[in-house]
């Protein structure tokens, strides 16, 4: 697949990666943990250790979330410096997962040679975001030091409660049948050995998961189960109950980076992760509003410039793509061959309790935790179904569709906005979802929600023995595993003030406009 230039930085060179290992970050060779193993393979009984006892993946307090009163003036500097943890975190993901036999050798090898120094350069950066804020006159929150801390965290942790600590949401749902073990069996056949001769702990996908346990069958799972908070459609049969669907395409000019301007403006490679874009075609770190506001588009609507991205779908299968040997892409684990939906449907629908309001230009919108599995719940949106049961949606697990059904990745964005501001210091506390009634609370205003439903042509995973075999799955950070929970959506409004206007009159009068 094609590679899009970048206006404002010498494109990173695409380089071969062995099938057997991901390349790591700063050149070296990673060959990815293997954590999964069987605690059931014979012979094994003092080798391997059940995987819920061993260290996964690293989790750190997500600073970034705890900030909710940044000044304007100190948001450029602390957003590269919040960037700034998310690479340290990176790169001690990279170290966890290229020393297993070390660490099997010595059980203080993570806290001491990994956890610990990245403690310390943690309270570096944490330091310098309060620098940042005072500078200023802001002041920073009191505890930031005490988000400087990481632990490790096992392969199945299993999170309810909406804090850190694993981030699955089960839904009421088992797992298609197979593999009910607790994460025991993920299909592992090196009896937990990494010899140093570059086996890889990761179904020969090239990367550390999904694994089988990530997966469910779409006959299993039951209809109207979904039961996070977040994410209702906000309209009904009643409040203001029009629509505009938006045509913008589904990136036919392969417009691909790993940047997030939302969250890391300024900062290359901010997202540790590939996007698609629709929409508006100058989007990459770099793009001031000014340039989004003169951009091109790939809308029908050529008053429409606003941008929609989200992290893109791969098929592990051994494919090399444009960004295999790139930050991003191949050398943090994201591997495999790029799934362009077949279908991307943007429509904004109104709020049951109320008319609407029209959003402010450049209004930026996050909706799920690119960070769930570690983060836990709280932020975690998205839904994963199958044509032809789009009634039954599951947000922990990857779905498995009968032959003739396709994959549906599905985001109801945040309707409710505080009235006043295009962004938040945590990027969240602009906007929130309606209460169950569809309401919006503490005085936020109904603005037209977005949904995005993305349909895909994906050839049916299948679990032989514990394993999966040619799974589908979302980019992220590597430290998330490649979990479904992590999926989400980002969404910068850059409509012109007339067509906002015909967005909410729609949407107002009960009509369905495009």
């Amino acid at each position: 697949m094609g590679r899009n230039t970048r206006k404002r930085r010498t494109p990173l060179a695409t380089k071969a990666v062995a099938a057997s290992a991901a390349l790591a970050l700063g050149g070296g060779g990673l060959i990815w943990a293997n954590f999964y193993a069987s605690a059931h393979e014979e012979n094994s009984a003092n080798q391997t250790k059940s995987a819920g006892a061993q260290i996964a993946t690293i989790q750190c307090p997500d600073v970034g979330q705890k900030l909710t009163d940044v000044p304007d003036g100190a948001r450029q500097g602390v957003d590269k410096e919040l960037a700034n943890l998310d690479k340290q975190i990176t790169e001690a993901y990279s170290r966890l997962a290229s020393t297993r036999q070390a660490q099997a050798g010595d059980a203080g090898f993570v806290n001491n040679a990994i956890l610990g120094p990245l403690k310390s350069k943690r309270v570096a950066v944490i330091d310098r975001i309060g620098i940042n804020i005072r500078r200023v006159g802001g002041q920073a929150p009191g505890n930031l030091e005490q988000l400087a801390e990481c632990q490790g965290m096992a392969a199945d942790a299993n999170t309810n409660d909406g804090q850190g600590g694993g981030g699955q949401n089960n839904d009421g749902q088992n797992n298609d049948g197979q593999n009910n073990d607790g994460g025991q069996d993920q299909g592992q056949d090196n009896g937990g050995q990494d010899n140093g001769q570059g086996q890889v702990g990761d179904n020969g996908n090239g990367a550390a998961g999904p694994v089988a346990d990530d997966f469910v069958n779409i006959n299993d799972v039951q209809p109207n189960s979904r039961n996070l908070p977040n994410g209702l459609a906000a309209n009904g049969d009643s409040g203001s109950t029009g629509s505009f669907t938006a045509k913008c395409g589904v990136n036919e000019n392969n417009l691909f980076n790993s940047d997030n301007l939302i969250v890391a403006p300024g900062v290359d490679n901010g997202a540790h992760h590939t996007h698609d874009y629709v929409g508006n075609q100058d989007n990459d770190a770099f793009s001031s509003d000014e340039d989004l506001a003169n951009a091109a588009t790939s809308c029908q609507n050529q008053a429409d410039k606003s941008t929609y991205y989200w992290p893109v779908l791969r098929l592990q299968d051994g494919t090399q793509e444009f960004d295999a040997g790139d930050l991003g892409g191949g050398a943090e684990g994201n591997v495999g061959k790029i799934l362009k939906a077949s279908q991307a449907d943007m429509k904004f629908v109104g709020n049951k309790a109320s008319d609407v309001v029209a959003m402010p230009k450049f209004l930026r919108i996050i909706t799920g935790d690119a960070k769930a599995f570690t983060n836990g719940l709280a932020n975690a949106n998205t839904s994963f179904s199958c044509t032809g049961f789009e009634d039954r949606q599951v947000t922990d697990k990857y779905v498995i569709c009968p032959e003739g059904s396709q994959v549906v990745r599905t985001s109801n964005f945040q309707s409710c906005w505080d009235g006043q501001n295009i962004d938040s210091a945590n990027h969240r506390d602009h906007v929130a979802f309606v209460q169950q009634d569809g309401s919006c609370a503490n005085g936020f205003k109904a603005i037209p929600q977005l949904q995005v439903r993305l349909v895909y042509d994906v050839p049916a995973p299948t679990i032989e023995n514990g394993q999966i075999k040619s799974p589908y799955a979302v980019d992220g950070f590597p430290e998330q595993l490649h979990k479904p929970i992590t999926d989400h959506n980002d969404f910068i409004n850059v409509m012109d003030e007339n067509l906002m206007n015909k967005v909410v009159q729609c949407i107002n009068s009960g009509q369905d406009c495009q």
